[in-house]
């Protein structure tokens, strides 16, 4: 796991209101508080962690912490190859 993924995981637990320990890649997104709103600060969050902005329809149509990750790796290769 990457430095990032882990400073990811622990400010996206925190913006869920979970415990650190319960996010992982297998996490099920609708078993916490996601909503449009948690899509909104995660898209905020990936930005200021990862440096690339993810589509919002796209990231809210991920099902799982490990979903949201592969999304990221997806729009950072994109950037790269500009």
């Amino acid at each position: 796991m990457m430095m990032e993924d882990k400073a990811f995981y622990e400010k996206f637990a925190e913006m869920l209101e979970i415990s650190p320990a319960k996010v992982n890649e297998g996490l099920v997104l609708k078993d916490t508080s996601w909503d449009s709103l948690a899509v909104m600060a995660t898209i905020a969050m990936i930005d200021d962690i990862y440096n690339v902005t993810v589509p919002g329809k796209k990231l809210s149509q991920c099902q799982t912490a490990g979903d949201i990750l592969a999304l990221v790796q997806m729009e950072t290769s994109k950037k790269a190859d500009i």
